[in-house]
């Protein structure tokens, strides 16, 4: 079983742990050793036992908040997972009926009459562009 030594505070503990679990235990032994480090700075040299409390007890505060903030984003995610569930098996909405405006026969039969007219104007002008031509 390896054994290393980690530094917390400043101070150093020999530490065995399973094979392969050193960085690990080498990264949980930096966590305690910020946390140590904060109360050193804050509140100065204190003894070991209770050094190692008080850094474990802002660590076990900061897991709980952390703790606390994925049970709201997993409620969050199980709320938003339930209604897109609701969403797949509703069925699908109805089709939206859209009215297309009818043109009045007689405004047709105004427009044809008015197309007519400009086809014989059309045809009277090219006659006279030809005779003039000539």
């Amino acid at each position: 079983m390896p054994e290393i030594t980690i530094e917390i505070g400043g101070r150093g503990f020999d530490v065995a742990c399973q094979p392969g679990e050193e960085p690990f235990l080498r990264s949980a032994a930096k966590m305690l050793d910020d946390e140590a480090q904060v109360l050193s700075d804050q509140i100065g040299r204190m003894p070991e036992a209770r050094m190692l409390l008080m850094a474990g007890l802002l660590l076990a505060d900061k897991t709980a908040a952390v703790e606390d903030r994925i049970k709201d984003v997993e409620a969050q995610l199980a709320a938003r997972d339930a209604e897109l569930e609701k969403l797949k098996s509703a069925p699908p909405p109805e089709p939206v009926k859209v009215e297309v405006p009818v043109v009045p026969e007689e405004a047709v039969k105004g427009l044809a009459a008015m197309a007519d007219e400009a086809e014989k104007l059309a045809g009277r002008l090219e006659a006279r562009i030809e005779a003039e031509k000539s």
